[in-house]
Parts: C-alpha cells; sequence; structure tokens
C-alpha cells in the first residue's frame, strides 16, 4: 500500500522513520489483538446477548451495472473474444449494368479481428486450531470458523465488487466500467451536478445528451443505462422546476430517456463515480466526478467470472490444526464496442 501527501505523491520515509514505524506498528499490532480477542472482562450482573453486531461495508451489485459472465472458460489464462466487421463498397455499388454481359460482381467481405483479456487467478486460506475452537466455545455465542469464512468470502465481494467499477490498482490490463481506456470522455457537457439543474438547463442536457451518445457510436445503439455519481444521485429528488413541484429532477430524466430509446432506461447511483473514491485508480486521474452512459449488452461490454468463489473442504495433518483454502478466477471489464460506452467527467 502506498501512503500519497496532498499533492497525491508518494511519501517516502528515512531509515530511522521506518525503523520508528515498525515499532509503533508492533505495538498497536499488539493492542489490536488485545482488544479483539477471546478474553472479555464479565461480572455476575453481566448477560451475553445472543446477537452478533457485525461489521458492515459499503456493497453493491455489480451485475445491475454491467454483463457480468460467470462458469466460462475455467482455468484458461485469457479469454478471447473475436469480433466481425462488415467490409463492402457503398450499397450503390452493387447496382447491375443490363447492357454489359459478364460484367463482373462487385464484392462484399467481412473481416475479424480479437481481443484477448487476461484471466487473474485468487486464493486465500484461513485456519485454526483446537484451542481456538474451545475457547471461541467458551465466549458465548460467536462461531469462530463461520466468522473466518465470512471475512475471507466477504474480502472477496468486495474485491470484485472495487475491480469491476475502477479495476486494479496494480495491473492496468484489468480494467473497469469507469476506467475504461479507448472511451470517448467528454469533460464539457456536465460542469455541475445534475441536481443542480432545472427548467432549461434540464431541457437543453436531455436534448442533447443522448444525441451525443448516438452521434459517438455512429447511431447504431440506443444507452439503456445512465450510471452517475451517488452524490448526485441523492439531490435528485427534488422538483425539475422550481416554480412547478410536479415531477423531480430524477422523474423527468427517466422518462425522458426512457420515451426517446423507446425501452425501460435505468439512472443508478455509483458511490465509485464520486471522486473521493477514484482518484487512486488508473484513467481517472486525481479523481474526477465520473458518469457514464453504456448499453447494457455482453456482446458491448462485460466482465467474465470463469471460476466463481469456491471453498474447499477444512482438513488436517495433526487433528490439532485445521486449514481450508478459498480460489477463484476473474477479469476486469471489457468494452468490446467501446463507441457504446460514453463518459462525462468534470
Amino acid at each position: 500500500m502506498r501512503i500519497l501527501n496532498y499533492l497525491g505523491k508518494p511519501v517516502t520515509l528515512t531509515q530511522r522513520e521506518k525503523a520508528r514505524a515498525d515499532v509503533l506498528q508492533r505495538k498497536f499490532d499488539n493492542e489490536l489483538k488485545n482488544a479483539l480477542g477471546f478474553e472479555i472482562s464479565i461480572t455476575t450482573l453481566t448477560t451475553l446477548v445472543k446477537a452478533v453486531s457485525e461489521q458492515k461495508f459499503f456493497e453493491i451489485a455489480p451485475a445491475d451495472y454491467m454483463p457480468i459472465r460467470a462458469g466460462q472458460g475455467s482455468w484458461s489464462t485469457n479469454l478471447v473474444t473475436y469480433r466481425s466487421y462488415a467490409i463492402s463498397d457503398d450499397f450503390e455499388s452493387g447496382n447491375l449494368n443490363m447492357g454489359s454481359n459478364g460484367s463482373r460482381l462487385a464484392q462484399a467481405d467481412a473481416g475479424v479481428d480479437s481481443v484477448s483479456v487476461p484471466v487473474i487467478n485468487w486464493g486465500k486460506g484461513i485456519s485454526w486450531n483446537l484451542p481456538e475452537l474451545q475457547i471461541a466455545a467458551k465466549s458465548g455465542n460467536w462461531d469462530l470458523v463461520t466468522s473466518k469464512e465470512e471475512s475471507r468470502k466477504k474480502n472477496y465481494d468486495l474485491g470484485i465488487q472495487q475491480i469491476m467499477f475502477l479495476g486494479s490498482l496494480q495491473n492496468s490490463s484489468v480494467q473497469g466500467l469507469l476506467t475504461q481506456s479507448g472511451v470517448t470522455t467528454d469533460t464539457t457537457t456536465i460542469t455541475q451536478a445534475l441536481s443542480t439543474l432545472a427548467g432549461p438547463d434540464l431541457k437543453y442536457f436531455c436534448a442533447n445528451v443522448l444525441d451525443l451518445y448516438r452521434s459517438n457510436c455512429a447511431r447504431t445503439a440506443w444507452p439503456t443505462h445512465f450510471i452517475i455519481p451517488e452524490s448526485d444521485y441523492l439531490g435528485l429528488a427534488g422538483p425539475s422546476n422550481a416554480e412547478f413541484h410536479l415531477k423531480s429532477t430524477l422523474q423527468v430524466l427517466e422518462e425522458t430517456f426512457t420515451i426517446l430509446t423507446k425501452k425501460p432506461f435505468k439512472i443508478l447511483p455509483c458511490a465509485y463515480g464520486d471522486k473521493a473514491y477514484n482518484k487512486k485508480f488508473i484513467n481517472v486521474g486525481t479523481g474526477k466526478q465520473c458518469y457514464a452512459l453504456l448499453n447494457y449488452d455482453e456482446k458491448s461490454l462485460r466482465a467474465d467470472l470463469p471460476v466463481p468463489y469456491t471453498a474447499t473442504l477444512a482438513n488436517s495433518l495433526d487433528n490439532f490444526q485445521f486449514q481450508n483454502a478459498a480460489y477463484a478466477q476473474y477479469t476486469g471489464v471489457k468494452a468490446y464496442r467501446p463507441l457504446e460506452l460514453y463518459y462525462f467527467q468534470f
């Protein structure tokens, strides 16, 4: 993990500073272990409550925002997807000259290329021993093994969630929904939060944003989803017109896009679109408010989970110490038709 200063540059320590940091880290680790250990002081007037209050995390369902294909290409190192192209002259080049015998026909052809996406292998283990089980059993209603397994599964879920939206911090070839390279990024259309638009400004935005998307993809597709920063989404419940409180800004946007695209349209909030959460990631730069118009179609963009999260059976060599592992394979998100994904940033 890198620590950055207020300018976004890595912080470097001298040898003396590193030594002091190591001593403090060991001290804090020991204090944390004692604070999170089995031994908790109680008295005769203490009652152990059955319910356990668990730690909570920010969670979002990536499949609501993008197609995710699971179980295909298991144990591959790369997933290759072919893309086909029509290669022909203009339509009227096929007009026949009836006055010429044996004239050569104009030809239609097709071409193909491929897109390769790297597959990442993932695995983590958990372990426990008999004394830990016995001590945990006396501590009340807390299940040691279950808690360890839930911790690992949560680590996987949150990691995949971050990968799907923002990609990898370490591997530039593993990109997320909001960090695709080669996608048009518009920095002039949205220059303030949509929740602040009203009246003529909101009407102007609705009239232009879909045309930008359609022009970008040569009018070959319609968007189905509009992903916006959560901080902006939470303000869309306000009235779209200060004088007539008939509809909220969110209602106006959803109804307008649904009418124009002639199919149900979704506007979804995404905290990863807020600059406070994406400033560390590749292709977002120093942090921007990120919006995305996309076509929810796995031929347009997709993420893959070739091997979903799988846990092995627990085993032991001495019947005293036990362990098991969980493993998975995943890819980042890939825009196979990059013109059907359109970014707005400010």
